[in-house]
């Protein structure tokens, strides 16, 4: 096969390209970020952010950009690319450990399973099993996610908060034995001063971020990021707007939930219930 012609000399590679491509648009119209920000009505942060690749924005403030240039479509098409670019994933998720390890308080919203750092190591390895992981890799990942479970260990370690989605207890582990050990120890870590479980049951009904696994983080300089994951991609949103909003829809649900007292005996409920079922 012939090696392909860069004709341009810009990345091939679908992020890096598009954040070229915004930033040229702007130079070459003699913009600042300052003024581009005050022209389209968004923190001219963000666009800084856009431009190094941090982040790509969403979909409403690249439409505005596409219009301002008079670009029809170029750069929502560019966008829909460096979104879906598989590659991009495990950068971002990079970025959103580290910003992890940073913290300094943590919540989250589980849709079907549970967050990372309440896993055992048998639900862990049966939850990337799913996925098609195997082997060392496996083995090596496992490892990773119980390490990460430090993070709420010891003396000075960040509050978190956690409301989990009745699914997530109502889906067991194939091995019976293997799910009454991850259901005890959501008991056992539940007793610690820094850690609070909350359960929204079905009987709620609709609500908002049902479909939507979520992670907030509170950084030392105040700012406050989210991670919104489903199973096969994940986004770091930074941008203050969209942040506050998905806050917003957090507490609706935390509103809707058991209190900590009450999702402790739900969870012993589950516990029971798995108990009286015959172990594989």
């Amino acid at each position: 096969m012939p090696t392909r012609r860069v004709v341009t000399g810009r990345s091939q590679e679908p992020r890096k390209r598009f954040a070229e491509e915004l930033k040229l648009l702007r130079t070459d119209r003699g913009l600042s970020l300052r003024k581009l920000g005050e022209a389209l009505g968004w923190d001219w942060s963000l666009f800084s952010k856009m431009e190094k690749g941090e982040t790509v924005g969403g979909p409403e403030v690249v439409q505005a950009l596409d219009q301002y240039y008079g670009t029809a479509t170029t750069l929502l098409a560019l966008w829909e690319l460096a979104v879906g670019d598989p590659a991009q994933f495990k950068e971002r998720y990079q970025q959103y450990m580290r910003l992890e390890s940073e913290a300094v308080s943590l919540w989250h919203y589980a849709v079907s399973v549970l967050p990372g750092l309440l896993q055992t190591g048998e639900y862990a390895r049966a939850l990337l099993s799913t996925g098609g992981m195997n082997g060392d890799e496996l083995t090596r990942q496992v490892e990773a996610r119980i390490g990460r479970r430090d993070l709420l260990s010891g003396d000075g370690a960040p509050p978190f908060r956690t409301i989990l989605s009745e699914t997530v207890l109502r889906t067991p582990l194939e091995n019976r034995n293997e799910w009454r050990d991850q259901l005890e120890y959501l008991l056992l870590i539940s007793e610690r001063r820094n850690i609070t479980i909350h359960v929204v049951p079905h009987s709620v009904g609709l609500f908002a971020l049902m479909n939507t696994q979520t992670m907030f983080l509170r950084l030392a300089d105040g700012r406050t990021v989210a991670w919104v994951e489903t199973a096969h991609s994940g986004e770091l949103v930074e941008e203050a707007a969209a942040v506050e909003q998905l806050q917003a829809s957090y507490d609706q649900v935390r509103d809707l939930s058991l209190s900590p007292v009450e999702s402790r005996k739900f969870i012993v409920s589950t516990l029971e219930e798995a108990s009286c079922e015959p172990s594989t």
